[in-house]
């Protein structure tokens, strides 16, 4: 059971999200750094914009508190990198995970990024920086490959960060998911961090 103050109205908090306006200290500079606990709500609440509002994922019913706090926590276990980026006056303007990208162990060198930026926050470059950090991060791991799964609708914006980034398209799956009415596929992207 959570504890009180822990869950509230994801209604109430999507409603704050979307009031957000467009921070213009934001568009001069950003800072990218390790997430912590405290982060997690901030996380949730862009996340939960994106199940609400568009295909690039494919939950529906938007995520608790505690189903989001599980998620961070579970990365914080294995030591997967989740990062944020972070306006000068303290905002999180979006965030970026790896996690497994399946649980046998043979795949345990092959890792999932996942990357969400506030409404707010898109084309000013912090989607790239996020992506590149979270390459990096791959890399000084001992991770060999990043696999990025991206919806074939509504996700343009991320297939060519990727791109740009050096991630290839290897393969897509059709109507695999079915979501506001309409079925959906998905692309696969892969880069290799083996020199």
């Amino acid at each position: 059971m959570a504890e009180v103050g822990e869950e509230y109205d994801p209604k109430r908090a999507l409603r704050e999200a979307k009031r957000r306006r467009p921070d213009p200290v934001a568009q001069t500079g950003f800072t990218i750094r390790d997430a912590v606990s405290t982060d997690v709500p901030d996380c949730r609440a862009i996340y939960n914009h994106y199940v609400e509002n568009s295909t690039v994922t494919f939950d529906e019913e938007l995520l608790t508190h505690a189903q989001y706090r599980a998620k961070f926590t579970k990365a914080q276990k294995h030591g997967w990198p989740w990062i944020v980026a972070e306006s000068p006056s303290g905002e999180i303007l979006g965030f970026a995970y790896l996690s497994a990208y399946r649980d046998r162990s043979a795949y345990r060198y092959t890792v999932e990024d996942a990357i969400y930026l506030g409404p707010a926050a898109t084309g000013k470059g912090i989607g790239r920086a996020l992506l590149a950090e979270l390459v990096e991060r791959a890399r000084t791991a001992g991770f060999r490959e990043i696999v990025a799964v991206v919806a074939d609708h509504g996700a343009e914006a991320s297939i060519a960060l990727h791109e740009k980034l050096g991630f290839k398209e290897i393969g897509r799956m059709g109507r695999v998911g079915y979501k506001f009415d309409r079925w959906l596929g998905t692309i696969f992207l892969q880069l290799s961090l083996k020199k």
